[in-house]
């Protein structure tokens, strides 16, 4: 068995580490996540230990069908999130729209793990470069079959990673994104 991935801690750590530095007085942070993923609790654990190590309380916000997305963001208002990380998954990516609308509409900036949030109107997304995760893939797949093993070939983390920042969703949130973040963006959409 091989393939790539972008799932790492670093990344997960990362994300936190970036909606912190743009949110200064942030300490309690919600999790959007699929209990219906297998990713769920790997996922939960990584982001769990980034928000300890950057002094975070973490909260659950647990969806298991698009119907339970405005719950989960009433629940963050009731809990008193300042801010939110959604983490990739078929559910969340295919209700990005929505997601990113119950975001602005509860005044919640977010992190994303992809760059299609951002592209709806999402604030902030840092994550692996898909396209190029696709362009290694496809070599990936060409080695095997040509005749190579895929036991051959270890699991290889991303090594390329995008952070977009929307500055259209931050004026809307009344947010300033402080200098040392802008400045470290692959990318910023006006």
């Amino acid at each position: 068995m091989t393939g790539l991935t972008g799932l790492s801690p670093a990344v997960t750590q990362k994300r936190l580490q970036l909606l912190k530095e743009t949110l200064p007085g942030l300490s309690r942070v919600g999790m959007l996540r699929n209990l219906a993923s297998q990713d769920r609790e790997l996922l939960w654990s990584e982001t769990e230990s980034a928000a300890r190590t950057l002094g975070l309380e973490l909260r659950a916000l647990d969806v298991r069908s698009p119907d339970e997305l405005e719950a989960a963001f009433d629940l963050a208002a009731r809990e008193r999130i300042q801010g939110i990380v959604v983490v990739r998954d078929p559910l969340v990516t295919t209700n990005r729209q929505r997601i990113a609308e119950l975001a602005a509409q509860r005044r919640l900036p977010a992190m994303y793990a992809s760059p299609e949030f951002v592209d709806v109107g999402g604030l902030m997304t840092y994550g692996s470069n898909v396209y190029e995760m696709y362009r290694r893939t496809a070599i990936y797949v060409d080695k095997i079959l040509r005749g190579a093993k895929p036991a051959d070939h270890p699991v290889e983390q991303a090594e390329h990673f995008e952070f977009v920042i929307n500055l259209k969703a931050a004026k809307a949130l009344n947010l300033a994104i402080p200098e040392s973040v802008f400045l470290r963006a692959t990318e910023i959409i006006q």
